[in-house]
């Protein structure tokens, strides 16, 4: 063996056997008879394209994308975890829309699935109120996107919370992601469709059947959704505490009625703009959820029988808001107080119903004897003698708002302020262009000790002779916002400033540009160990003298805004020189005066300053903003 092994060859040929170390060249070998071997150079016959395609053919393996979707589905419900679907589902399209329509429980668990599940649940990333929350608005609301949020959600805990406002013009969402978060995510408690008319009942349908932990549905401007995809909520989603429907034309009485059947939890519903619905729908949803704590009704083709019902099935009723309810009268407005059913209703608002007048305003006072926040906008047949016996008539109110009410004039408001009985707390009027400056005698009524919230706001006629007439009655304000009212000056708003006994917390007099210097040292000097806001947006006249008697005076300050006033570099070095430690929010907007000087004074309020405004401020470059939004990392500046 030795010999053969070391043996080196010779130039004989010997039959039968082989030189060719490699065996590939065997085919450079031609056989001639049995005894003799020839060896020929290389030679190849050029192959034709034809060829070529053949022989790729012949030997191409078979891949995994010829699989039908059913062998797929198989071995995608086999994975070992979460990340491998993941992985999986970022192959492509098809895998990713496939692996979308597997459910949670068909997921094949195994040994290291559960481990990975107990580990996810440990370390689950938990968002807003406990769960996954995700929102798709406009171009980014695709099925793609849904299927991939669905799968990629699942092995974190599942999504919670969906909102999808808007779709996409091209591709947007439809029926088909609807049923894949309804695959991927049961764990699902709210979902909001707006502006979606792609998805119809069937994607509702699927969120029944695999989402029965929904909790809150809102459907706006879902034209393609009706009766039969709120029936199957109700069926499949008896846990329903909150439903919100607005503009959904196919939506009426008789999914309404299947809700209130099948929902014994619902606690909240709010319809809008739905010509379908009428009193069948609302009456049937009061008389069967006995647990409705917060009804919205707006816009809708219900009479004076839904308000009768609502007063005598309502009991649980603490929240209330009628809208645009052009065919409920005056009784129906009536009935509801007088009938005494609203026993825990505790907030009020109704908007623009013509039923409301000054015999069912105070009916409703009488009847709802816990009513604590009481909002009236856009209620032309009411007037101060309705007010005024509103205001003897109720026991419990706190809170009193009134807006574009235009027949209420100074002398209603000041009588009803002055007689009402309960410890109102806030009273704020809005628009009310009936409210003018007229002389009053008002030393002989008593001041309504409890209020500590004054808020007059776009009222022209409202003027420094009614200031003075409310000082009286308001001892013990704290907030006072006076927005709009650029008829007062610093006469008429200095005694009112005097007479506030208990000291001014938050003040806003944005857009009084007739007060001056002398009103704001008065305030400063007044109420400067006591407030904390102060907005003078818009008052021109204001100076860097105010912000000297603000910096000497108002030492708890956190929240100032001298947007469009006289203000120059030498205020805010004022400011910056001061001691206001509690100063958080500085506005300057529109202050032309501000220029690259103020950096270094900005930058050392910018120890406390967690918000700064410097919009339109021209003065100042872009490339000094740049250096401030370095410098103060800390602080959100609005450039």
């Amino acid at each position: 063996m030795p010999a053969l092994v070391n043996y080196s060859g010779d130039d004989e040929l010997y039959p039968g056997g082989s030189f060719c170390p490699n065996p590939m060249e065997l085919g450079r070998l031609c056989t001639i008879g049995s005894n003799l071997d020839v060896y020929y150079p290389p030679t190849k016959r050029p192959r034709t394209i034809f060829e070529a395609i053949e022989l790729e053919q012949y030997y191409q393996e078979p891949g995994i994308e010829v699989l039908p979707d059913e062998c797929l589905f198989e071995i995608f419900r086999r994975l070992p975890g979460g990340k491998e679907r993941s992985s999986c589902a970022c192959v492509s399209k098809r895998w990713l829309m496939l692996m979308s329509t597997i459910c949670k429980d068909e997921i094949e668990r195994t040994t290291s699935s559960v481990a990975e599940t107990v580990s996810s649940e440990e370390n689950q990333d938990v968002e807003g109120d406990g769960y996954l929350t995700r929102c798709l608005d406009g171009k980014k609301a695709t099925d793609i996107r849904l299927a991939a949020i669905a799968v990629g959600t699942s092995s974190r805990g599942g999504l919670g919370k969906l909102s999808i406002r808007g779709s996409n013009s091209v591709r947007g969402v439809t029926n088909r992601g609807l049923s894949a978060v309804a695959h991927g995510c049961p764990s699902l408690r709210s979902l909001s469709l707006w502006n979606v008319s792609s998805i119809g009942d069937e994607g509702l349908s699927e969120i029944a059947k695999g989402c029965h932990m929904l909790e809150k549905l809102d459907l706006c401007m879902c034209s393609s959704i009706s009766n039969k995809g709120l029936i199957a909520i109700a069926e499949g989603c008896p846990n329903l505490t909150t439903l919100n429907i607005e503009s959904c034309p196919n939506i009426g009485n008789e999914g309404l009625h299947a809700i209130a059947r099948l929902c014994p939890k619902l606690q909240s519903i709010s319809i809008k703009d739905c010509p379908l619905v009428g009193d069948h729908g609302v009456s049937s949803l009061l008389a069967l959820a006995s647990n409705l704590s917060r009804v919205k009704l707006q816009a809708l083709n219900i009479t004076d029988f839904s308000l009768a019902v609502i007063c005598h099935y309502g009991k649980a009723i603490t929240n209330l808001v009628l809208s645009g309810l052009k065919n409920v009268s005056e009784r129906g407005f009536w009935v509801m107080g007088a009938a005494q059913g609203l026993q825990k209703l505790v907030s009020l608002t109704i908007t623009s119903c013509r039923g409301v007048t000054d015999t069912s305003l105070e009916a409703i006072a009488k009847g709802c004897i816990n009513l604590k926040q009481m909002c009236l906008r856009r209620n032309c047949f009411v007037s101060d003698s309705g007010l005024v016996a509103f205001a003897k008539a109720v026991v419990s109110l706190e809170s009193l708002q009134l807006e574009e009410c235009n027949r209420f004039t100074q002398s209603g408001i000041i009588c009803a302020l002055a007689n009402i009985k309960t410890k109102l707390k806030s009273l704020t009027l809005v628009k009310c262009t009936g409210v003018k400056d007229i002389d009053m005698e008002v030393t002989m009524l008593s001041p309504c000790e409890s209020l500590r919230s004054l808020a007059i706001q776009k009222c022209p006629g409202f003027g420094s002779a009614s200031l003075a007439m409310i000082r009286n009655l308001c001892p013990q304000l704290q907030h006072l916002n006076l927005t709009g009212l650029y008829g007062i000056t610093d006469a008429g708003l200095l005694p009112l400033l005097e007479n506030c006994e208990a000291g001014l917390v938050n003040v806003n007099l944005t857009g009084c540009w007739n007060l001056t210097d002398n009103i704001v040292s008065a305030l400063a000097r007044l109420h400067g160990g006591t407030l904390e806001i102060l907005n003078l947006d818009g008052c021109w006249k204001i100076t860097d003298a105010s912000l000297v008697d603000i910096a000497d005076n108002c030492l708890v300050l956190n929240d100032l805004d001298v947007s469009k006033c006289a203000i120059t570099d030498a205020g805010i070095a004022v400011l910056s020189r001061a001691s206001l430690p509690s100063l958080q929010v500085l506005s300057l907007s529109g202050c032309s005066d501000v220029s690259k000087k103020s950096v270094p004074f900005l930058t050392k309020l910018g120890h406390t300053l967690l918000g700064l405004n410097l919009q339109n401020c021209n003065s100042i470059g872009s490339s000094t903003m740049e250096f401030l939004v370095e410098k103060l990392w800390r602080c959100d500046i609005l450039a």
